[in-house]
């Protein structure tokens, strides 16, 4: 079995050792530098990596994909997409040996997509960028995705395999808002697309026309994914939120939770919304119905807030003011558990130890 892994790069001669240590698995690595202006693609190519260097101009996420799948050769028989900030667990290969048979033609497997500060999963979902060389091609100019290009997929998962993703927080992400706005235009009915561009404008405080968006998403007859309507649903709320006008988050974050029960994220946002109005009685109780559900739900709409320290940090916050002070500091101590060396949570440890004694 030939297994070939293909890239995209720009300025990240950070990540290049240890990601080639990562992937040394595979019979070759091809990578298609965009431009870097570092010592990127000398020490790929130093480790052994095909490299080709190409300014992809007007910039297209899934221009630069398919050029990357361009490099690899007809004649392989397992093709893996990653990022140089993706470190696949060891053994990855003989995984890929053991599941893979002669028809299939793609494979998900685990992406841990945020850790925390111990290396433990907070968010974790499928990833499926594993395929068969032909009949495949990356679309849309952001959030691409890999395309079949035939009627029927053969999709198979490998529980085994493992991506741990260590983003660099200091890279711009500023051409995801044009780049998703063209995605729209070029396909006004791809509900996908249509909720990454509400939750942009979010991230860019552009609340209006987040709610716009967003209620546009809604309305799609493809929108039916619950998982991601609720998402929009809370997204809507937060704007409304950020807007002080509380009334319609609070619908807004009732409506999300119909829309799915079964995930503790539209609950934890109502407890901010609480937080915020310093009703800690409602705080508590959309804190103790979040934790009710245990399910981490394989998706990437789960947010980190809902599965680390933080319902219980809010219980803790909202206990001492409802004047419970011993469940403040049984709260506390498990938010603890997930940041040692919290300074602030520290802090507050030995406050609720002072009232404690009261």
């Amino acid at each position: 079995m030939k297994i070939c892994v293909y890239a995209i790069c720009k300025n990240e001669e950070k990540f290049v050792s240890r990601w080639v240590e990562s992937m040394k698995e595979a019979d070759d690595i091809y990578v298609l530098d965009t431009g870097s202006t570092d010592n990127t693609v000398e020490k790929l190519k130093s480790l052994n990596v095909h490299v080709k260097t190409e300014i992809i101009s007007p910039w297209r996420f899934d221009v630069a994909r398919n050029k990357s799948l361009e490099m690899v050769p007809l004649d392989t028989d397992v093709c893996l997409c990653t990022d140089l900030d993706e470190v696949f667990q060891p053994g990855w290969r003989k995984e890929i040996e053991k599941y893979w048979q002669k028809n299939t033609t793609r494979a998900k497997y685990n992406y841990n997509w945020r850790l925390d500060e111990n290396n433990r999963p907070i968010v974790n979902f499928y990833i499926e960028k594993m395929h068969s060389r032909k009949n495949y091609h990356w679309t849309h100019p952001v959030h691409e995705v890999l395309t079949y290009e035939k009627e029927k997929e053969n999709t198979i998962i490998i529980d085994t395999i493992t991506v741990n993703h260590y983003p660099d927080d200091e890279k711009s992400r500023s051409s995801y808002l044009p780049l998703l706005e063209l995605s729209v235009q070029e396909n006004p009915k791809d509900d996908r697309n249509m909720h990454y561009l509400g939750r942009e404008y979010m991230y860019y405080k552009e609340w209006d026309k987040c709610i716009k968006t967003l209620k546009r998403h809604l309305k799609l007859k493809t929108a039916t994914w619950k998982d991601e309507r609720a998402a929009s649903m809370r997204f809507i709320a937060r704007s409304y939120k950020n807007l002080k006008q509380y009334d319609k988050a609070k619908y807004w974050l009732n409506k999300a939770i119909k829309e799915a029960p079964y995930l503790r994220d539209a609950y934890v946002e109502r407890a901010f919304l609480e937080y915020e109005l310093k009703n800690y009685k409602n705080v508590e109780k959309y804190c103790l119905k979040a934790l009710k559900i245990k399910t981490h739900t394989k998706s990437y709409i789960n947010e980190p807030f809902s599965w680390d320290k933080t319902i219980y940090d809010l219980l803790a916050i909202s206990c001492y003011y409802l004047k419970k002070y011993n469940y403040a500091n049984y709260f506390n101590d498990i938010a603890l558990s997930f940041e040692p060396n919290n300074e602030r949570l520290l802090n507050n440890k030995k406050y609720y130890n002072e009232k404690e004694d009261l």
